[in-house]
């Protein structure tokens, strides 16, 4: 059973702004009843262009109700440029805090904020240039790239807390894997890589696979083998699962050699050889 604050609690047994707001300045609807959690949101501007009144409709567990409660609560009075700074992290303070497997309820409640000011202002509603990576919640990559981002994210345990994507089938772990490691490398600042011998190489390439690589594959039921180092060409085999997986090209390109080149050397090159 989740451990809920007394503020939790009181949002969700007696949520406020219950219902939706008559000729809206902006309105936004997130989330999928399908997907378990719905989110509508509402809001009207007085004559100083501040939210005179926000209202919310619902679908989802305790957590979801009380972060829509606490939202509506939290945006009153506020300019459209204030409350496009309210986060998710904000929303989980005010109720005192969020079990970490409920994140996601917040971050509802922050992209309903968003996407009902984006009506307002006539912007379109979905990110252009954005690709669905969760087929089982909707998510697109643009929005775990985010969470990942603002979140300080490093599983796919966290991705789904946050944004509800890979808690479904399972099929889209390794698509996420690849955004956290490109998200955190675009943050790492950049510094200048050693020379290294070919010795040192081949062993950095090796402990890496061994700690970095391998245990995020065979938790899929996948592995994968050092064949041979020429230079910058990392020549690997891959095994089980990802012997026979459809996106074993995009697996090697975008997180193997994306963390071997973190790890070791910008110049490395990940080849897969024939079976």
């Amino acid at each position: 059973m989740w451990e809920y604050t007394d503020k939790v609690r009181e949002h969700f047994l007696n949520p406020r702004n219950v219902g939706e707001v008559d000729h809206p300045d902006g309105i936004a609807e997130v989330g999928s009843i399908a997907c378990g959690d719905a989110l509508k949101l509402s809001f009207k501007l007085d004559e100083n262009k501040r939210i005179q009144e926000a209202k919310f409709k619902t679908f989802g567990c305790a957590s979801a109700i009380a972060s829509s409660s606490a939202l509506t609560e939290m945006i009153k009075g506020m300019t459209l440029e204030e409350a496009k700074k309210v986060t998710n992290q904000d929303i989980a303070a005010f109720l005192g805090g969020l079990p970490e497997e409920k994140m996601h309820c917040s971050v509802m409640g922050q992209e309903a904020l968003e996407k009902a000011i984006e009506n307002y202002q006539g912007a379109p509603a979905k990110e252009p240039g954005s690709q669905i990576i969760c087929e089982c919640f909707g998510v697109t990559d643009r929005e775990i790239e985010r969470a990942v981002r603002e979140n300080n994210l490093s599983t796919v345990e966290e991705v789904t807390n946050y944004t509800k994507a890979g808690g479904g089938c399972g099929n889209c772990h390794d698509a996420i894997r690849q955004i956290i490691e490109r998200v955190r490398a675009e943050a790492k600042p950049a510094a200048a890589t050693p020379k290294l011998t070919n010795i040192q190489k081949i062993r950095k390439i090796e402990e890496a696979l061994e700690k970095e690589i391998r245990p995020s594959l065979k938790h899929d039921g996948g592995d994968i083998e050092l064949i041979d180092v020429v230079g910058n060409r990392v020549i690997v085999a891959v095994r089980g699962a990802c012997a026979v997986c459809k996106a074993s090209d995009i697996t090697l390109k975008h997180f193997v050699e994306a963390k071997l080149r973190d790890l070791v050397s910008p110049d490395l090159i990940i080849e897969e050889v024939a079976p």
